[in-house]
């Protein structure tokens, strides 16, 4: 039954924000544009979903057909952009990551729910790498029967190592049949079985040139020699990238590879919640080891990554189960790492709307974009934490959370 209630709530606040119609105004104290600019006393106004004009130290529109938000005590930005999840990651009703006993209902809402902790966390938009459910659950949020982040999907990664150049790119092909709308290619093992590299170049090359051929984005599951070898291959983006040298570095910078390291939520998730991982698949004891020795790894080459000219560095957390709706915490684990609080804003909106090809739709807050706007109660130029505290999300024109505090 709580289950079946919770489904119905999901309905209901999707019906809700259908709903709303019109032309709405948003009056933002602070505004960030999601490309470093920082304006004070704008307004933002939206109609059929986009973004149609920004004044500043315009007069409120109070009349009776304009819907009206005062934001002028928050900092509104575009919403953000997750270039790396998981979102149909959970743990089953015996509390671990793997529960045979659990039924294909309970495994959709669970996906469901992390959808809609995700989009009230202020993530209006969220590429998923890996998982053939996501199929489904994209086309549930898309269609509007579910509150939810925009979806794009890998459906399945390309892994074997067996696989010839052809059969890769037939996989290729077959994925684009299949309406996934980026291909995930893993080049290396985890990183608790040390990370080395999986995929020869040759391989790499297939994948990600096949993928361009299609017309699809290429992302990579790449440590250590394989970053250098996705770079050299033509590859979107590189994801993790731990162990990777300034030479590595230097090579997606030339290339312009997209580089999505992940500094703290992701591991720091698997150490939280470590007996419900543990004992399944590499999620042994000397796997969370391995994880725990990383760390100071990881934050060491995010400082030269910081540091490294023209290196597009994007936000994504690699969130599984437990991190759904804590995505955020990853920009504050990122600037206490030291990244600029507003290029960590830029990572998660404009930059990696250009990451997914589709920086002339979100991750601006400008005329012609889709109106992904959220708000926050705090400025996390001044302090990051504010990233915590979303108190308005709306996605598409639509309004799903308004929390905003009055006058």
């Amino acid at each position: 039954m709580k289950l079946l209630r919770f489904f119905v709530l999901l309905l209901v606040s999707a019906a809700n924000a259908q709903a709303q119609q019109g032309l709405i105004v948003i009056h933002a104290g602070t505004l960030l544009d999601g490309k470093g600019n920082v304006l004070h006393n704008a307004q933002i106004t939206v109609q059929d979903g986009k973004i149609t004009r920004i004044e500043q130290n315009a007069k409120d529109k109070h009349t009776a057909d304009v819907m009206f938000y005062d934001l002028r005590r928050l900092t509104v930005l575009p919403g953000w952009i997750d270039v790396h999840d998981h979102i149909t990651w959970h743990f089953g009703p015996n509390g671990r990551v793997e529960d045979k006993t659990e039924t294909p209902s309970q495994a959709t809402l669970a996906a469901a729910g992390n959808a809609y902790a995700t989009l009230m966390a202020g993530f209006t938009t969220i590429q998923s790498l890996g998982s053939p459910e996501d199929k489904d659950l994209r086309q549930a949020i898309s269609s509007g029967a579910l509150p939810g982040p925009r979806l794009l999907t890998a459906l399945n990664p390309i892994e074997d190592p067996k696989l010839t150049p052809e059969q890769i790119r037939e996989a290729v092909r077959k994925l684009k049949t299949d309406g996934a709308d980026v291909v995930k290619i893993f080049a290396s093992r985890s990183i608790r079985q040390g990370g080395g590299q999986t995929l020869t170049d040759e391989q790499l090359q297939a994948a990600c040139s096949e993928a361009k051929a299609q017309g699809l984005r290429s992302v990579v599951h790449a440590y250590r020699a394989a970053v250098r070898a996705a770079a050299n291959a033509g590859c979107t983006e590189v994801e993790h990238g731990t162990y990777a040298t300034q030479e590595d570095l230097d090579a997606m910078a030339q290339h312009g590879t997209f580089f999505d390291p992940q500094v703290g939520l992701v591991i720091h998730n698997y150490l939280d919640n470590k007996q419900k991982f543990l004992g399944v698949g590499s999620y042994t004891e000397d796997g969370f080891a391995k994880m725990q020795e990383v760390l100071p790894v990881i934050a060491e080459m995010f400082k030269h990554a910081l540091a490294t000219k023209n290196l597009k560095i994007v936000f994504g957390t690699d969130a599984v189960a437990g991190a759904h709706g804590r995505n955020a915490e990853e920009l504050i684990d990122r600037v206490r790492a030291g990244q600029e609080p507003m290029d960590a804003m830029v990572a998660a909106t404009s930059r990696a709307a250009a990451s997914l090809n589709m920086q002339n739709e979100i991750g601006l807050i400008a005329p012609g974009m889709q109106a992904d706007i959220i708000a926050l109660d705090g400025n996390p130029l001044q302090d990051i934490t504010a990233v915590r505290r979303v108190v308005f999300v709306m996605k598409g024109g639509k309004v799903y959370r308004n929390e905003s505090p009055g006058r």
